[in-house]
């Protein structure tokens, strides 16, 4: 668990769900990597990292408030064990 209380592979695949869709809009938006990190606030260093799938030492808060920024709209589905 973390401190999220999800299980782990819970939270890899909400991590990864996020991470592509951050890969994408970085691919289809055409933006630099600067450009695209001051839109999202953070560093180039980080965007580069969203870019080639590098995301988990990123916090589950940050990658959703960077999704939200790039405008990104999240579905949640949630069901019953």
């Amino acid at each position: 668990m973390n401190h999220h209380n999800l299980p782990a592979a819970e939270e890899a695949d909400i991590r990864a769900a996020i991470t592509a869709a951050l890969e994408t809009w970085l691919r289809r938006s055409g933006l630099t990597q600067t450009t695209a990190a001051d839109l999202l606030g953070t560093t180039q260093a980080r965007v580069s990292e969203i870019k080639h799938g590098k995301t988990s030492q990123f916090s589950l808060d940050l990658l959703v408030r960077f999704a939200a920024r790039a405008g990104l709209q999240p579905r949640l589905t949630l069901t019953a064990p």
